[in-house]
């Protein structure tokens, strides 16, 4: 039960790097009922993987829905890999990406509910759409 004091979000995020490792960027779209509240792309970095832009995408989401007032969140992202990891399924055997999940696992105990979900990249079209005009604008 939602309380005057709950918000949900749902969040869609998405990371990509041309060339993987390559230059890198972010998209991140946090809508509640229905209603767009934030949609966001940056470059972050030169020398990324497609799998760390991806948790790096978890990571400045939730840092957004936070602001925001979010307690409650569902998290569609279009990596399996990274959901299942999230979802405690899959072992993290990467050294970098394990440094970056530790980020967002800690970042994830401050709901009240999250729920993460991959979805194919039709259904996160929006966030993939700012991860390539990010990527663009930079001209990468």
């Amino acid at each position: 039960m939602m309380t005057a004091t709950s918000r949900k979000l749902i969040i869609h995020t998405d990371g990509g790097a041309r060339g993987n490792p390559g230059p890198a960027a972010i998209g991140v779209v946090i809508q509640e009922d229905g209603t767009v509240l934030d949609v966001f792309g940056r470059v972050v970095g030169e020398r990324l993987t497609n799998n760390q832009a991806e948790y790096l995408a978890v990571e400045a989401a939730l840092r957004r829905a936070k602001e925001l007032g979010g307690t409650h969140l569902v998290v569609y992202l279009d990596s399996e890999l990274i959901a299942s990891q999230l979802r405690r399924e899959y072992k993290i055997k990467n050294a970098e990406l394990g440094k970056i999940f530790l980020r967002v696992w800690n970042l994830m105990q401050e709901f009240r509910s999250i729920r993460v979900a991959s979805v194919s990249r039709e259904e996160n079209a929006a966030a993939d759409h700012q991860v390539n005009q990010a990527l663009d604008a930079a001209g990468f």
